[in-house]
């Protein structure tokens, strides 16, 4: 079944390309059934990478979704034109109003930054109180993973003494949740960050259940225990270069940074990166979306 998204998007050329079945607007308000609405809260500066990334996994499943991109109205993208946030991008206040099935809150380049001094925190937390009665689930992605631990249930973050980015082994500590169904007893997955989340503080806190994690990379995927909230501190949306693009801008910008572990052959830069997470990414997305949404949201919302 395909995913909806605005005819103008320039993510759907690229999606077109590798044969992701999606729809515009006006096929899909011509089909009888009743799509899956989720909003996507983009905080990544290049936006436009992001919205491919998310819509790759979110479009491989059976199921119809109608993507809302949102961005934040308190700080304004450098990095992204002002003409696509406009096209495409609505903002927090002309969607309060209405429930969502699922949401996505991504990361963001504000690790290293107080939660209180980040210049949207006030509005990001009036969303995080939002999504508990107007969104069934919510994904949030590495930063927003760490911001909703911090928000929600009072878990700070750790400043690490060299970033943590490559490509990294995680087990599963419960093979019964849905979300982790089919998966292999050890799956790898990018991590892109400077900071860290306690493990000790997760297993110990009773509103949480830590999912999956890493000897290297720490805890991976954590839910709270209604399934409404969950954490996912890594990138399992990254596309094959992603890391090797960050790591040369980190280069370019004169950064003192780590070449990204186990990404590529030979720890060699020159060498091109082998995927290794990509079946583990769709899977994990198709399980969310079916069920931890589909299977638990209203037909109708009251």
């Amino acid at each position: 079944m395909p995913i909806t998204i605005p005819r103008l998007l320039p993510a759907r050329e690229i999606l077109e390309e590798e044969n992701i079945f999606i729809m515009d607007e006006d096929r899909a308000s011509q089909q009888d059934i009743r799509p899956l609405n989720i909003l996507i809260l983009n905080l990544m500066p290049e936006k436009e990478k992001t919205e491919a990334q998310f819509l790759r996994l979110l479009g491989n499943t059976p199921l119809q979704v109608n993507i809302t991109f949102l961005k934040t109205a308190t700080y304004e993208s450098k990095n992204t034109s002002r003409y696509h946030l406009e096209q495409f991008y609505t903002t927090f206040d002309e969607v309060r109003h209405k429930r969502f099935d699922g949401m996505i809150i991504t990361g963001a380049p504000v690790e290293l930054i107080p939660f209180e001094e980040v210049s949207y925190w006030s509005e990001l937390k009036e969303i995080f109180e939002w999504t508990k009665s107007n969104v069934t689930s919510t994904l949030h992605i590495c930063w927003g993973a760490q911001a909703a631990l911090y928000h929600h249930y009072g878990i700070g973050k750790q400043e690490l003494p060299e970033k943590c980015s490559g490509i990294f082994a995680h087990r599963m500590f419960d093979k019964t949740e849905k979300i982790l169904r089919g998966f292999d007893d050890v799956f790898f997955a990018p991590h892109s960050r400077h900071t860290d989340t306690s493990e000790e503080a997760i297993l110990h806190s009773p509103e949480l259940k830590l999912l999956a994690s890493s000897e290297e990379a720490g805890a991976f995927i954590v839910q709270s225990l209604d399934r409404k909230q969950i954490m996912v501190t890594g990138h399992l949306e990254y596309e094959t270069d992603t890391l090797a693009l960050e790591y040369s801008r980190d280069l370019e910008r004169g950064l003192t940074v780590p070449v990204p572990a186990h990404y590529f052959p030979g720890d060699n830069p020159d060498q091109m990166p082998i995927n290794c997470w990509r079946s583990h990414a769709h899977l994990f997305f198709s399980n969310w979306l079916n069920y931890y949404v589909y299977q638990e949201t209203p037909y109708e919302w009251k």
